[in-house]
């Protein structure tokens, strides 16, 4: 039985007596639970993995098992410093091995489809960086493409995994603030002016709205629950790629929000939603720290109450629950989840190349 199958078995239910423990290629069958650890290869050496192996280390239902590049000595080096047991000179030759269950995808935007793709059709399941694909139309294209295939395609954001970000939803839509009203974000960091850098080369897709605009407006559709029928935005450009914007979006019912990114101003992230009966106010919504709180202000009150989660690694989430997707099709943050925010996306850039609001493509 090799790995693929498996994990088809296990996902559909085939394999288990009740009330009996069976193990196959590491499945564990338990009675009402399945349980396994995903056998994991990393596409590339790019910095980003730094920030994931501590996750990969504490994430229950996952085990690192390799890292390719396209240099064997890069791959050997990282593998070396990381303890991960294989490297590989190629990313085909870690898609071509067997005992691979899932691939992490942080290739540059431009590759995210190309490889994505090639893991699928070597029935690999895909976690892949944000943006899933430049635009909306390639994503649903994926989408469909690894649904097909019948693989689980997720896209690597982090703050929707993070105990903090379902304890805000519950207060939400227990009407903690009232109805939510209006909604302002923002994420921007100061990245040097180097032209070889791939956020700042049009070729490679770059540009601060994909890199870290997505965060905010896909943060905003998550705040309202709802989808923006109209956006407008203003960059800045250099080099043919955005290294700031601002826009606003508006929603059928008239509400509207507001979000700026962007690689030339200091490091800000974070969330504000306003209610009818008070504010919420997430400091730090995209990169929590170990005390990840949200702030509520009510009314006039000059008193703030303050939520706080502790000790919390939204990596070791994201991992956990995409295991969960795999093994019991119970995806937490579903691939349509990608094109939606592409779409809003796709708006956004068209509208600062035209200098006019656009209407989102629905």
């Amino acid at each position: 039985m090799n790995a693929n199958l498996s994990i088809e078995v296990a996902c559909t239910g085939a394999v288990g007596t009740h009330g009996a423990l069976q193990k196959y290629n590491g499945f564990i069958h338990q009675e009402n639970n399945i349980m396994k650890e995903l056998h994991w290869g990393i596409l590339g050496v790019a910095k980003i993995n730094e920030r994931l192996l501590p996750g990969f280390a504490k994430a229950a239902n996952a085990d690192l098992c390799g890292i390719a590049s396209r240099s064997l000595d890069k791959a050997q080096a990282a593998a070396k410093a990381a303890g991960i047991p294989k490297a590989y000179g190629s990313y085909e030759e870690l898609l071509d091995d067997p005992e691979i269950d899932a691939v992490y995808n942080p290739l540059p935007n431009h590759l995210h489809a190309e490889w994505t793709r090639k893991a699928a059709e070597r029935g690999k399941h895909v976690l892949c960086e944000k943006p899933l694909t430049p635009t909306a139309a390639e994503a649903q294209e994926l989408v469909d493409f690894c649904r097909a295939k019948k693989i689980c395609l997720m896209d690597g954001f982090m703050w929707p995994h993070h105990p903090r970000t379902a304890r805000l939803r519950k207060f939400l839509d227990e009407n903690g603030v009232g109805p939510v009203q209006r909604v302002a974000s923002s994420f921007t960091f100061l990245l040097p002016p180097d032209p070889t850098n791939i956020r700042l080369r049009l070729e490679t897709a770059g540009g601060s709205l994909l890199d870290v605009g997505c965060y905010p407006v896909y943060g905003i559709r998550w705040a309202f629950g709802a989808e923006p029928v109209r956006v407008w935005a203003t960059a800045c450009v250099e080099r043919g790629v955005d290294v700031a914007m601002v826009g606003t979006l508006w929603f059928a019912d008239g509400r509207m929000a507001t979000f700026d990114c962007g690689f030339v101003h200091p490091f800000r992230q974070w969330l504000e939603i306003t209610g009818t009966t008070g504010v919420v106010f997430v400091q730090d919504m995209w990169l929590p720290p170990r005390r990840a709180i949200f702030e509520v202000r009510k009314d006039s009150s000059y008193e703030t109450e303050v939520n706080a989660i502790e000790g919390q690694d939204q990596i070791q989430h994201m991992l956990e629950n995409f295991g969960r997707f795999v093994l019991e099709k119970k995806p937490v943050t579903p691939p349509e989840e990608a094109v939606k925010t592409l779409k809003v996306l796709d708006a956004l850039a068209r509208s600062a190349r035209e200098g006019k609001a656009v209407e989102v493509n629905s």
